[in-house]
């Protein structure tokens, strides 16, 4: 069984870390998924090798035994999203890691709530903002369920939640009509030289003239 204060590695690292196209591909996924390090990276892969292995060896089975264990892996996939109901077991086979990748929390959030980058969804999971159901959930690896999905939403005292909220407000947005009013009367100000006593910059302006 082993000590439970150091338990087993849950990734393995690729043949040839050192391949060119290798890396670049690993860093083109890391950017795409907004991941921290190679290593949450590896963990997917291996999960993955993990998942076709027992496919592999469900199709080396007799009719009998497939039948009753094919069901449990197929219906565990459905479950999480990675395969669509009705699927076989070339379908498993067929998954790609972008797949997996696909169901994290940090890449749900970050196409539900329009969030610029999934570093930036990958920040608001972390600083604790987002919530599936009733449950914080501050693990962006962690994997969500179809029936999760709908669940995902911003904790209730988050600030973010009126800048990203129901994936449609965002950052940068245009400017009030109050907004525009104020820079147009101060632009006109600056233009006549005639400035308000109270502003600072009136200040600056009566010190440089009183100096010449």
């Amino acid at each position: 069984m082993g000590d439970p204060r150091y338990p087993r590695r849950v990734w393995r690292k690729p043949k040839r870390p050192l391949n060119y196209d290798l890396k670049m591909e690993e860093l083109k996924t890391l950017g795409t998924f907004g991941l921290r390090t190679k290593r949450e990276l590896w963990k997917a892969h291996t999960e993955l090798s993990r998942v076709r292995h027992q496919a592999r060896s469900l199709l080396a089975l007799r009719a009998e035994d497939r039948s009753k264990k094919e069901p449990i892996l197929l219906n565990s996939l459905v479950r999480i999203g990675l395969v669509s109901a009705g699927a076989t077991l070339d379908d498993v086979l067929n998954l790609n890691v972008n797949d997996l990748l696909s169901r994290r929390f940090q890449t749900i959030v970050t196409k539900k709530f329009g969030f610029k980058t999934p570093y930036q969804a990958r920040q608001a999971v972390v600083h604790g903002h987002m919530m599936i159901g009733d449950r914080r959930i501050d693990i962006p690896s962690y994997v969500v369920t179809v029936e999760e999905e709908e669940k995902v939403r911003f904790a209730p005292e988050s600030k973010i939640s009126s800048k990203f909220g129901n994936g449609g407000e965002k950052r940068g947005g245009a400017p009030s009509e109050e907004g525009v009013m104020q820079a147009t009367d101060y632009g006109s100000s600056v233009g006549d030289g005639s400035y308000n006593a109270g502003t600072p910059g009136n200040v600056s302006l009566q010190a440089a003239t009183t100096s010449t």
